[in-house]
């Protein structure tokens, strides 16, 4: 691995691995999201004929869908669980997993409302011609198809059960690569989707990497393929109906997740890792929030059990404590959090591709790998640089010193005013941002910090503490681009600045000039007593200075 976390720590870990999480894929008619082409798919099927496209025959091919389903159903002993609004339904397949031996097939259908498009048609009153023909939302009964798969895995199929029959198809990668995994032979230790123990991590990797190529896009839609003509769309219309009609999908990326999971020997020093840089960075960042679940248990000094496959659903009460640590840009987040016993994972999410700008159709997922394989690199390289910062001899001088942008001359950075504290506090904590920043996003983030009381700070200002920060090499502009990004080196600058001001001459100073310590508080840490120390020490250093303690 080459970003900075894994570099920092490498010699506490026993392995690493990336892996392509959670996929959901569109699957779209195409012809049928166009009045035209809808009609054009009707006649195929009628033979020609749109006498019977209405309102009343499109809620009769529904209702079969569903009586279609419930009686396949009970014939073949799958069970049909009505759902409700809030209901989580991976976790109900998940719970049925665990519990029921499958085979390859359906095994469990789940049945919600949701919204969906459907067709509404308007005929003349004679009923002799259709009027319009127009696309609403409404809320219909979607059927989620839960399918063992001989090579994904665990496979989801949510369709809706009105004509031109919306579908997503949900897959998990780690399935993949367990059963690559066990085909090769290699041997791991499941817990839910993340391997937290194997005894070859150089091959589950290899196997793991396999997601990223450009061959992974036709077993992508082989898969699809193979289950949703035969296992969710006969429920509509048959087989020879969709041969005679021309009916198939198309397959576009909707949703993708690419995590990079970090084995460390040590669960116990997984722990004061991952906590530290909790921490340290979560102010830096500017994460409101970082939610812990507490476990059963402590996690182990050394690794245990055995590394066959298991399944091991770790959602309302974990086995360990569990910290997720998550930043949100728009439609993309970056998580952190703990997996089992020794992993640590660090995850980029996409939650609608659009965003990407790299194209959602299914040839383009390896593009889309690589961009978050990316954005992960940076999330860890920039979250080490947040972490342990840098001051360099005489950026202390420089920065408030005149800078020159081009044939521009720009002020200095003066550190004792609040105005410039924030700008630096701001830029650290969009150090992280995937595709960097913008200006309005820049103000947005000082205003929404509140490190400016009373003050709404402006796209105008904004734009011009920029070009400052751009003087002082703090930031950087790419050509032909409107984003800005913080350089690595820049952005341990600008931590170390903030730490140095809030955190060591500041608490130093109030310190000092107390006369006498209080009452020793009940939580005592190392930074507790090296910051008593420090003030035991300066004020000697003080009074050898000439410099008076209090007034």
């Amino acid at each position: 691995m080459v970003d900075g976390v894994s570099e920092r720590y490498g010699n506490l870990l026993s392995g690493s691995y990336d892996c392509v999480d959670r996929v959901v894929l569109n699957a779209y008619y195409p012809l049928g999201h166009t009045p035209g082409g809808f009609r054009t798919w009707w006649r195929r099927w009628h033979d020609g004929s749109d006498d019977d496209l209405d309102n009343a025959h499109l809620m009769r091919m529904a209702g079969r869908f569903a009586r279609r389903v419930r009686r396949w159903a009970n014939a073949n002993a799958v069970e049909v669980i009505d759902t409700t609004a809030g209901e989580r339904k991976h976790r109900i397949a998940e719970e049925y997993l665990a519990s029921h031996d499958v085979a390859t097939g359906v095994f469990l259908i789940l049945v919600a409302r949701a919204p969906a498009t459907v067709w509404d048609v308007r005929r003349s009153k004679n009923g002799g011609h259709i009027g319009n023909l127009k696309k609403k939302k409404s809320y219909v009964n979607h059927y989620s198809f839960h399918i063992m798969d001989p090579d994904f895995g665990h496979v989801t199929i949510k369709m809706s059960g009105h004509p031109p029959f919306g579908a997503q198809v949900i897959l998990n990668g780690h399935e993949f690569v367990a059963a690559q995994a066990t085909a090769a032979r290699i041997g791991y230790t499941k817990e839910g989707n993340c391997f937290t123990a194997t005894p070859d991590p150089a091959g589950l990797a290899r196997i793991a990497d396999t997601l990223s190529t450009t061959s992974i896009t036709g077993r992508l839609g082989q898969v699809c393929d193979r289950w949703i003509y035969s296992a969710c769309l006969c429920f509509g219309f048959d087989l020879a109906d969709q041969d005679r009609s021309r009916f198939r999908y198309n397959y576009s990326i909707y949703q993708v997740e690419y995590s990079r999971n970090l084995i460390f020997a040590s669960g116990a020093q997984l722990d004061r890792t991952f906590e530290s840089i909790v921490d340290r960075t979560r102010s830096r960042l500017d994460v409101p929030k970082v939610r812990t679940m507490f476990g059963q248990k402590k996690r182990p000094h050394h690794k245990g059990g055995d590394l066959s496959s298991r399944q091991a659903a770790v959602i309302e009460k974990p086995r360990w404590d569990l910290t997720i640590f998550k930043v949100h840009f728009g439609l993309l987040t970056l998580k952190a959090y703990s997996k089992g016993e020794h992993v640590l994972r660090f995850e980029a999410v996409v939650h609608n591709t659009r965003q990407l700008g790299v194209g959602r159709v299914l040839e383009r997922f390896p593009d889309i790998v690589s961009r978050l394989r990316g954005m992960v690199d940076r999330f860890l390289t920039m979250l080490d640089c947040v972490d342990v910062g840098f001051i360099a001899d005489g950026i202390l001088d420089d920065l408030p010193a005149p800078g020159r942008l081009g044939a521009t001359r720009l002020g200095g950075i003066d550190l004792n005013k609040p105005r410039a504290r924030a700008v630096l506090a701001a830029a650290a904590a969009l150090a992280v941002a995937p595709d960097g920043f913008t200006v309005a996003d820049f103000a947005a983030k000082i205003n929404a910090m509140g490190a400016l009381a009373g003050t709404e700070y402006t796209v105008r200002q904004a734009a011009y503490d920029l070009r400052k920060l751009r003087a002082k090499a703090l930031i950087v502009k790419p050509d032909h681009s409107r984003r800005y990004q913080v350089p690595p080196a820049a952005a341990r600058t600008m931590s170390a600045l903030g730490v140095l001001r809030d955190q060591v001459i500041a608490p130093i100073l109030a310190g000092v000039t107390s006369p006498r310590r209080g009452r020793r508080p009940a939580t005592w840490t190392k930074i507790d007593q090296d910051y008593d120390t420090l003030r035991v020490n300066m004020r000697t250093l003080f009074d050898d200075l000439g410099l008076a303690t209090a007034a």
